[in-house]
């Protein structure tokens, strides 16, 4: 019996050991289980910025806070040149770019995405006051125009030559926050920008620009970025936010910054 007894306990053991390990709905057994690293560009209100106590706060860093915690990791966020982001999650510097993420084909060369989780559309800012009179996407002829660098009203000007060559010039900036103040001295004539950030930031100042109410180029819809390699992260990182939109969490976040839903449902 004793034989027989023993090599029995022993192969229990065994099958006990191995039913303890990775559980696929499990984000905390898995190679995840770690501090992660979220890319953004930290002047990018109101979906990532710094406040007045030079604290990362934003719409984007407050719905990947809470999938953090659904998750059970711990997110570090990082401030990146936004024009260097591909260098940034190919190179493994970040994990997600996770900061108003437009999704697009070039890329979606070099990295995969979430579900869309909201759209933008690129608009033109201009002075108060309009003294150019640019009403629409044929008044940028023989005017200084600027956009973010890295950004895709960058990419859709430079992929559309004949666009472009109407301008007297085109002018790229490292965020936002520099090409409004450009703007303000007149060292550009319009701006082609995110229409997120650009109503955010006329809120909170003085009267000093207005939103020419066109649209340049596609709209567009924005994601969390991932390595291409990283399936198994982008999928419980969906899993989590999913979660916030059927609960509604994802809305209350978005009635907080811009006292609107803004969040997109997968139809």
């Amino acid at each position: 019996m004793r034989k027989i007894f023993l090599p029995l306990m022993l192969m229990l053991l065994i099958l006990t050991g191995c039913g303890g390990g990775e559980d696929s709905d499990n984000v905390n057994s898995t190679k995840y289980n770690r501090i992660l690293v979220v890319g953004l560009d930290d002047h990018y209100a109101p979906l990532g910025f710094r406040d007045d106590k030079n604290e990362l706060v934003g719409f984007d860093i407050d719905l990947a806070k809470e999938t953090a915690r659904r998750m059970g990791v711990e997110f570090e966020f990082r401030p990146i040149d936004w024009n260097n982001k591909r260098e940034e999650i190919v190179s493994g510097n970040v994990d997600m770019l996770w900061n108003g993420c437009d999704i697009t084909d070039d890329r979606k060369e070099y990295m995969i995405y979430s579900k869309p989780y909201m759209d933008n559309r690129q608009i033109l800012l201009v002075r108060r006051g309009n003294d150019l009179n640019i009403r629409t996407a044929g008044d940028l002829t023989g005017k200084v125009v600027g956009t973010q660098a890295g950004s895709s009203s960058e990419n859709y000007v430079n992929d559309t030559p004949n666009f472009k060559s109407t301008f007297a010039a085109f002018k790229t900036y490292r965020n936002f926050k520099d090409a409004f103040a450009e703007l303000d001295s007149g060292a550009v004539d319009v701006l082609i920008c995110d229409e997120i950030a650009a109503r955010y930031e006329i809120s909170r100042m003085p009267p000093k620009f207005e939103v020419i109410e066109v649209t340049i180029g596609p709209a567009c819809e924005i994601g969390i970025g991932f390595r291409k390699d990283d399936v198994e992260l982008r999928d419980r990182v969906q899993k989590a936010f999913d979660a916030m939109v059927a609960d509604g969490t994802a809305k209350k976040i978005s009635e907080q910054w811009f006292q609107a839903d803004l969040i997109k449902r997968r139809r």
